[in-house]
């Protein structure tokens, strides 16, 4: 019989939920805090773009062999490391006296995150024995994950309300020494030893793979098909097939490629991708719509995008409950048709609709999404071996990445595409303001302040109505792109549930495989 997690356990969970908040927030408690830093440091446009995205390409790049260090060291080692990282560059992030300062911050904080986020995950696997202990747990992880990225904003604002700039940051410090101090006590440590000798060549392969895939994505979402993006996304595919090559002649490879064979575990990160890929196009424009066709103040949007987030409160239990009872392959669908029922939502929202349809389409799409995560994090984590539960982790951390990335681009290119369609601006507007405007709304709305005032609301309203357009066309593919993964998922997962994996999965997974 499966030995069951007692109360140690799960005040331990609550544990490992702190440093996941607080990665989780990293990503977004800037947004607010940029105006005041480039106020006080002189921070150029690009220095901006380096202090938003270093931390994301650092965080990506080193997932995979984090989890695989971890594996090999200790995953509690390496998140007591990951802590001491985190907790000292917030320090040197708080107290940077130039751009140049604060992107190097930024960068040790995405190692850190990098240390933390797979442990966290793969120190569950060790701890929830029971498949459906572990089912509440990682439900409870994917929704505290989701709920960090939706509450990093509104704390940054509140933050900036009453301190300095820097005071996002340094809020993670106390919770990284309260971690430091409970973690020894109720983490369980583990390591697999039998995995070998870390690869270190496999791990530089695997960031030089990474990292400019990533950038490509990013800078193609934002400026458009260029040269270099394309030419960095394909050296970055080559370096990612010798990466490949390496894992399947390495006498201890960081990844056991046999993984990829269980159903489970490879239709579940193909599914993760495509729901970070909705759930982050999405959040881009309901950002922009709350704050830019609403014109809502940064904090009051912030707040009001938190209301969806409710709903992720009841779906994670939800879906371990359905889970339970039903083949997840078909829980996995419905919460994707869940969502794509969200899009369907959005897809009539108009410039004069009330909150309350933004609200419905983005809570339903939400909803559906953190049940997604439940259930094939779960998946993921369930269907190997303990030994390789960081490396798991750590690759399912690395496609929610790539999800997020694809999601701004994709989405974010159909819907710019679909902005300069649509937008209909007043006749004898100068050229270079015409040309602003079509750079979308943001560009648009600083433009409009410029003009006088019968020329501010034409252009204005004209940019609002373009906008919204964009949002319907997304939304009308985002909810296909859902509706067809639903299909395909059902009917990849069918029957792969966690009590046939464990006589499923195949005899080496997680076993060190030695170079013949």
């Amino acid at each position: 019989m499966t030995e069951r997690a007692g109360r140690k356990e799960w005040i331990a969970l609550g544990v490992l939920a702190l440093p996941l908040l607080l990665v989780s927030m990293d990503v977004s408690v800037l947004y607010f805090a940029v105006p005041f830093i480039s106020a006080d440091l002189g921070v150029s446009a690009t220095e901006q773009l380096w202090i938003f995205d270093i931390y994301g390409f650092v965080l990506a790049g080193l997932l995979i062999t984090m989890g695989a260090l971890g594996d090999r060291i200790g995953r509690r080692k390496l998140l007591l490391i990951g802590a001491v990282a985190f907790g000292l560059a917030s320090v040197a992030a708080a107290y940077a006296q130039t751009p140049e300062q604060l992107i190097a911050a930024r960068a040790v904080l995405g190692i850190g995150g990098a240390t933390l986020m797979p442990s966290t995950l793969a120190l569950i696997r060790n701890m929830f024995h029971d498949a459906g202990q572990r089912q509440k747990a990682i439900a409870f992880w994917s929704a505290v994950m989701l709920g960090g990225i939706s509450l990093g904003p509104v704390l940054g604002g509140v933050l900036l309300e009453h301190f300095w700039w820097g005071s996002v940051f340094l809020i993670n410090t106390p919770a990284m020494v309260l971690l430091l101090v409970i973690a020894p006590v109720l983490l369980p440590e583990f390591k697999a030893p039998s995995l070998g000798r870390f690869d270190l060549l496999g791990s530089v392969l695997s960031l030089a793979a990474v990292l400019p895939v990533i950038w490509g994505i990013k800078e193609i979402a934002a400026h458009g098909l260029d040269l270099w993006p394309v030419l960095a996304i394909v050296v970055g595919l080559l370096v990612g097939a010798a990466f490949l090559q390496r894992q399947r002649t390495a006498a201890y490879p960081m990844v056991e490629l046999g993984m990829f064979r269980n159903r489970a575990f490879s239709g579940a990160l193909a599914a993760n991708t495509i729901g970070m890929l909705a759930l982050v196009g999405n959040a881009v424009f309901m950002t922009q719509y709350l704050q830019l066709v609403l014109a809502m103040s940064p904090l009051k949007a912030a707040l009001w995008a938190l209301v969806p987030s409710v709903a992720v409160g009841g779906a994670a239990p939800l879906s371990t409950v359905l889970a339970a009872r039903i083949d997840r392959a078909y829980v996995l669908g419905g919460a994707f048709l869940l969502s794509a029922g969200g899009f369907g939502v959005l897809t009539q929202l108009e410039v004069t609709s009330r909150l309350w349809v933004l609200l419905t389409g983005s809570g339903l799409l939400a909803a559906g999404l953190v049940m997604v995560m439940a259930i094939v994090t779960e998946a993921v984590v369930g269907a190997v071996n303990p030994e390789r539960a960081g490396s798991a982790s750590a690759l399912m951390e690395t496609c929610s990445e790539f999800g997020g990335a694809l999601g701004i681009a994709v989405l974010g290119s159909i819907g710019t595409a679909a902005y300069r369609s649509d937008l209909q601006l007043p006749a004898g507007l100068p050229a270079d303001v015409a040309k602003g405007a079509e750079e979308g709304l943001p560009a648009a709305t600083a433009i409009a302040a410029q003009l006088p005032a019968q020329l501010h609301d034409a252009v204005l309203t004209a940019a609002r109505h373009a906008f919204n357009h964009s949002l319907n066309t997304a939304a009308v593919v985002g909810a296909s792109l859902l509706v067809a993964t639903a299909v395909t998922i059902t009917l990849m997962l069918r029957g792969t549930g966690a009590e046939k994996e464990e006589s499923a999965q195949p005899a080496d997974l997680g076993q060190p495989h030695h170079h013949r």
